[in-house]
């Protein structure tokens, strides 16, 4: 509880227009964090704004925290689920900061609090701040939810510049430099487009890092990157530089710290890092490397279907590209080459090997084609290379790039296509595929990137202090959120729910705690959404936790194997249970508008408690039915079913 009360003499809440008038009339720099009533403020950067007030410790500061929803000054902040922080200076508008930017915060501000100190010292005129982005919202109709939560999903870009990943690495983050070196990157004019702070796994590391595997410190360098959290940037490049990844390179200086030092004093890692493997930050090497690491670590990343630019609303289409197991195993570096200097950006990828049923399914229409049993062949001798491509008029575009699709044509008519370039001696088929429309595209990217959902439930001991950290993790790691329900548990359902551990010694106090106060129900949905939401979650016991994913939930919120704030389904199977069991049919997902909550289903929980065993026995074949479905799942089908559904959440004996 002390928190609290830090909290709340940190920052003035404002509730009401006449609070507001108050806070305006207050002398100096009042720097405002305006939430939404359904979200709360934002709590990320409470600590940021601590350690600035302690540092300055000037009385001309002050912050405060605004509900735009009661506010008559702030209408035109509604509905918006962007952090936004609003600088005061006497009861002008000085300065505006979208998104919850530390550095740019601090720097902010620092700058406007001299300029304000300025003002009240020698005079003069404030310089009023006009929010444009308001000016044109002004000019439009309010936008329903549902159209909000899709940009809230991707990450909008534009397909006019070229981006690269950036990471952080765990040395430099261990020892506090995190701030100082992404001041540095935009000083330097680059224009960061997403971050996010994560630490990989063993495995993550490997496979992120496979390009190395033969390096005498790859273990040493998986060891390494896998030993703490890192933070990962997206970057935009500089003013007038064609492609961002050689500026960045030349940014961040030679891999070598000695190297760096000599040659390139003023680079990143001739200040930060200290030898060869702690050298502090990440560059792609090339184009075709920085479009894989941005599909490894956000794989929304330019999947979005309208973005502006230079005030123009311009439409980004996905199409699918396969690359099938022949070329794919010599040529692909060279093929993802010219997909990048296409203008395309791989917003997903994924290597496969096809069942003949799945090649049949896929190509159902060509099946009775002279060309199939080729086809078939070619499709199931080796992994396929799925990219889901993403750019304006992408499907167009691609098949422009592909050229004819009978081989011979194509050498003929267009012999600097990809087809014509990319033959294989004694094949009759092309080596590329490409689809053929929009919807097409759409099917065929659903059928190599199928979503998956999971339950995600916010327990009793986060919900009052943790919720909205809880939440807005969850947006930051790309789900979507598909339903979302508080609901408090009785006995009754909370047995229901946790019947599979019914006979273990915990149950009873499992039950009783679920019981204490709402929960929050969340149905969740990303690709691999299960072990997804299981890692981030953490081991189910809050110590392990913090020694192995020490940035996971329960390692940041949980306070024992009992309390240990969240919870997750074990495997699809499960996952389909129990969101039929809180949720009822649901359907096609509608995702919401960041959270709202939903009560349209009927569920299980709502309308058959006295029955709900039947119900959920009833689901687990309807299940088994639905997976049947999936053309991507079908070698897992006899493995999954095989798995009781289990629950990690208190079971000391599990967890050791």
């Amino acid at each position: 509880m002390a928190s609290k009360k830090k909290e709340a003499s940190l920052q003035t809440s404002v509730t009401t227009q006449e609070q507001w008038e108050e806070m305006l009339a207050t002398k100096g720099l009042t720097v405002v964090d305006v939430y939404q009533q359904w979200c709360g403020p934002c709590r990320a950067v409470v600590s940021l704004l601590k350690k600035i007030k302690n540092e300055l410790g000037d009385d001309f500061l002050h912050f405060a925290t605004a509900e735009a929803d009661s506010i008559d000054a702030l209408e035109r902040y509604r509905g918006k689920c962007e952090p936004t922080f609003l600088f005061y200076g006497g009861g002008e508008l000085v300065a505006v900061l979208r998104g919850a930017n530390a550095p740019m915060l601090q720097r902010l501000i620092v700058d406007e609090l001299g300029k304000e100190k300025m003002v009240l010292e020698q005079g003069g005129e404030r310089k009023r701040f006009k929010d444009d982005d308001l000016v044109e919202d002004e000019n439009s109709e309010e936008e329903e939810p549902s159209q909000q939560s899709e940009s809230e999903e991707n990450i909008n870009v534009s397909t006019t510049k070229s981006y690269t990943i950036a990471i952080i690495k765990p040395d430099a983050v261990a020892h506090g430099k995190t701030s100082d070196i992404i001041m540095k990157i935009q000083d330097a004019g680059f224009e960061i487009m997403a971050h996010e702070e994560r630490t990989l796994t063993e495995t993550e590391a490997r496979h992120f890092y496979q390009h190395k595997e033969t390096e005498a410190h790859f273990d040493d360098l998986v060891q390494f990157m896998s030993s703490g959290p890192s933070y990962i940037l997206v970057l935009s490049q500089v003013d007038g530089s064609d492609n961002v990844v050689p500026a960045w390179r030349e940014f961040i200086g030679p891999a070598d710290t000695e190297e760096a030092r000599r040659e390139k004093p003023e680079s990143l890692r001739a200040q930060y890092g200290t030898k060869a493997l702690f050298n502090a930050v990440h560059g792609s090497e090339d184009s075709d490397q920085a479009s894989r690491e941005l599909a490894f670590f956000f794989p929304n990343f330019g999947t979005a279907t309208a973005l502006k630019q230079d005030g123009e609303e311009v439409h980004v289409e996905r199409t699918l590209a396969l690359i099938r197991p022949d070329v794919a195993r010599e040529n692909r570096e060279e093929i993802l080459a010219q997909i990048h200097k296409s203008g395309f950006t791989v917003a997903l990828q994924r290597e496969v090997t096809l069942s003949e049923e799945q090649v049949r399914q896929f190509y159902s229409q060509h099946v009775d084609a002279e060309y199939f049993p080729a086809l078939l062949q070619s499709m199931t001798s080796g992994p396929v290379l799925a990219l889901a491509l993403a750019r304006t008029g992408a499907v167009q575009h691609w098949r422009n790039i592909l050229g004819p699709a009978d081989i011979k044509k194509a050498n003929e008519e267009n012999p600097e296509c990809l087809r014509a370039q990319f033959t294989v001696q004694d094949k009759p088929i092309n080596q590329i595929h490409g689809s053929a429309s929009l919807q097409e595209a759409e099917q065929e990217i659903n059928f190599f990137f199928p979503k998956q959902q999971t339950l995600a439930v916010i327990k009793p001991d986060a919900m009052e202090e943790h919720k909205e950290e809880i939440l807005e993790a969850i947006r930051g790691r790309g789900f979507s959120v598909t339903q979302l329900k508080e609901t408090e548990l009785s006995r009754e359902i909370a047995e229901e729910f946790y019947k599979e551990h019914k006979g273990k010694p915990f149950f009873s106090q499992l039950v009783d705690f679920m019981c204490r106060g709402p929960c929050a129900m969340l149905v969740l949905t990303k690709e691999n959404a299960v072990e997804e939401w299981r890692t981030m979650m953490g081991p189910t016991d809050p110590e392990k936790a913090k020694e192995t994913s020490p940035q996971s939930l329960r390692a940041r919120f949980a306070a024992d194997i009992l309390h240990n704030s969240v919870h997750g389904s074990s495997n699809e199977q499960h996952a389909r249970e129990k969101i039929y069991f809180i949720f009822g049919d649901i359907g096609t997902p509608t995702e919401l508008n960041s959270c709202k909550e939903t009560d349209q289903s009927t569920s299980v929980l709502e309308t058959r408690q006295d029955n709900s065993a039947n119900e959920t026995s009833e689901m687990s074949r309807s299940s088994t039915e639905s997976m049947a479905n999936d053309p991507l799942n079908k070698d897992d089908q006899q493995s999954i079913s095989s798995i009781q559904p289990t629950e990690d959440v208190c079971d000391p004996e599990v967890s050791k």
